[in-house]
């Protein structure tokens, strides 16, 4: 499986450039396979450290998986994708 973390957005402010909100998803896909889920993180004044000028977008992942419980989303995406390739329900009609 392979999963990867992306940055939708970030919200900053204007005033001296640091970031407020950071908007992420979380994608896992298992070949024809896939799971995602989407969130935000928040960030007090002045933490992080680094202008938005400044950031790069491993920099940035980095303060989000800091901030999540990455073992727990990651095994959640996992039981998705399981749940898709095993289904315990179905719909339809037998005809």
């Amino acid at each position: 499986m392979t999963t990867t973390y992306s940055i939708v957005q970030l919200d900053r402010n204007t005033s001296d450039g640091f970031v407020t909100t950071v908007h992420y998803s979380v994608s896992k896909v298992d070949g024809e396979f896939s799971a995602s889920t989407y969130g935000t993180v928040s960030f007090e004044a002045g933490t992080p450290t680094t202008p938005y000028a400044s950031l790069t977008k491993a920099q940035v992942i980095e303060w989000v998986k800091d901030k999540l419980d990455v073992e727990a989303i990651e095994s959640s995406l996992a039981a998705q994708i399981e749940s898709l390739k095993n289904p315990t329900t179905a719909t339809g009609v037998p005809w």
